[in-house]
Order: C-alpha cells, then sequence, then structure tokens
C-alpha cells in the first residue's frame, strides 16, 4: 500500500474483495469446527453493509434465545475484520431467514404502544433493558415522533430506554417570559 492509498484510500473493490475472502475464510472456520449444517450467501444492503445471510438445518439454532448466537457470529466477524484490516469501516450484519427484520418489528409495535401511553398520560415510561443494536431501532424510530423523545438510562452493555413527552414550544416560551 502506497502513501496515496494510505492518504486517500485504496480502491474499494480491493478492501471488499479482501473483507470477503476474510469473511468466508472464518464462517467456513466456524460452521466446521462446531460441526454446523449451515450455509451462507454474502450480499451488500442499501446502507452498504455486508449482509451474511445464514441457512441451513441447524438454522433453528441461529436463532434461539432471541438470536444471540447471530449476534455472536457478527460479533466475531467484526473483530476478525478489524484485526486483519485495521483501517476498514465494513459493516457486518448476519441474518437468517429474515430474523432481524421480524426482530425490529417487534421492538417497534412495543415502542409504539409505549408512546402511545407516554402520549396519553403525559408521563416517561421505560424500556426494558436492550443491547445497544436494539436501542438503536428504537430511538431511530422514536426520533421521527416530534412528540417524544427517548434516552438511554443506566450503566453498562444492556440499559434501558426512557421515552418521555417532548416539550412544547408554548410551554417553554412561557417559562422563558
Amino acid at each position: 500500500m502506497g502513501i496515496f492509498d494510505k492518504l486517500f484510500g485504496s480502491k474499494k473493490a480491493d478492501v471488499d474483495s479482501k473483507v470477503i475472502a476474510i469473511v468466508e475464510e472464518t464462517m467456513d472456520g466456524i460452521f466446521a469446527r462446531a460441526n454446523f449444517d449451515l450455509s451462507y450467501d454474502l450480499s451488500s444492503n442499501d446502507a452498504g453493509d455486508l449482509v451474511i445471510e445464514i441457512f441451513g438445518n441447524d438454522q433453528q439454532a441461529l436463532i434461539d434465545k432471541e438470536g444471540q448466537l447471530l449476534d455472536a457470529f457478527q460479533l466475531y466477524i467484526k473483530r476478525v475484520i478489524q484485526h486483519r484490516l485495521p483501517d476498514d469501516k465494513t459493516n457486518v450484519v448476519c441474518d437468517s431467514n429474515g430474523f432481524r427484520q421480524e426482530s425490529n418489528e417487534e421492538l417497534i409495535k412495543l415502542a409504539d404502544k409505549l408512546k402511545k401511553i407516554v402520549l396519553d398520560k403525559n408521563k416517561s415510561v421505560y424500556f426494558r433493558a436492550l443491547p445497544p443494536k436494539d436501542r438503536k431501532v428504537i430511538h431511530q424510530y422514536l426520533a421521527e415522533d416530534g412528540r417524544v423523545k427517548s434516552r438511554s438510562v443506566g450503566e453498562g452493555h444492556f440499559k434501558k430506554i426512557k421515552i418521555y413527552p417532548a416539550k412544547s414550544e408554548k410551554s417553554e416560551n412561557r417559562s422563558n417570559a
């Protein structure tokens, strides 16, 4: 890699092919060592993420316990890429049979119910402790509605989400007068 590659980045195709090779080598190794009867397809989504769609006879193990094994694969693959290509910023998403989409839809349904409670009672409510990826889904969904706000509360990896009414401009103007 030359000085210009370091300054301006190397060709995207080169990085992509390196990442794909690393992912294929890692996934094949995991499946072989763990005796999983699984296969995978690699693609990219609209956000430019590398999507690993996993399927096969052992697919149910991936989505049991709220998809913890999918999360583990995703985190491990990200760390392997970061270790081998420190400058690469590829985001990895592991999925199996639409599990991520279904999970996100369930989170949004629950957030919608809690948002309704906040608006009806004009009181704060708390969403159960969630990992960062799930909190992000909730925060992004709630940010679309200016009537409510949300923030993460707590320490550590799993934090609760506080959903509360947004202050109207009229009440803020009265208090400032």
